[in-house]
């Protein structure tokens, strides 16, 4: 855990080596192990933003113990600027959602993240 699903109308011309390389910064700006890292990048060429189908993005990011206003500050200044100079997305032409569920309504291994790390984030 984090998952970070993107969806954008920006076609990535090879998807594989954007979400290996977008796992790598999302790890290590998040501060989470790449190994529980998980990307979703969805093209969708009909995503407005503003009333218009200039490059956009929406990210939702979910992950525990990390999501915070000051935290979520720097991870939208690191995201802003790899989708600005990748996918050549301004920083107005796009929203980060970031949700922290709580380790008990996260499922993983046949349980839940409270079960498997003790206790309430």
């Amino acid at each position: 855990m984090p998952s970070l699903v993107i969806t954008t109308n920006v076609k990535v011309p090879d998807i594989r080596a954007f979400i290996v390389e977008f796992s790598k910064l999302a790890a290590e700006t998040l501060g989470k192990p790449e190994q529980y890292i998980s990307i979703n990048y969805n093209y969708d060429e009909n995503l407005s933003f503003h009333g218009t189908f200039d490059p956009a993005f929406l990210m939702v990011i979910t992950s525990l113990d990390n999501i915070n206003p000051a935290s979520n500050e720097q991870y939208s200044k690191t995201f802003f600027g790899y989708f600005k100079e990748n996918l050549g997305v301004p920083g107005e032409r796009g929203y980060i959602t970031f949700f922290d569920p709580g380790r008990e309504y996260l499922g993983h291994k046949n349980t839940h993240f409270g079960t498997l790390f003790g206790g309430s984030s």
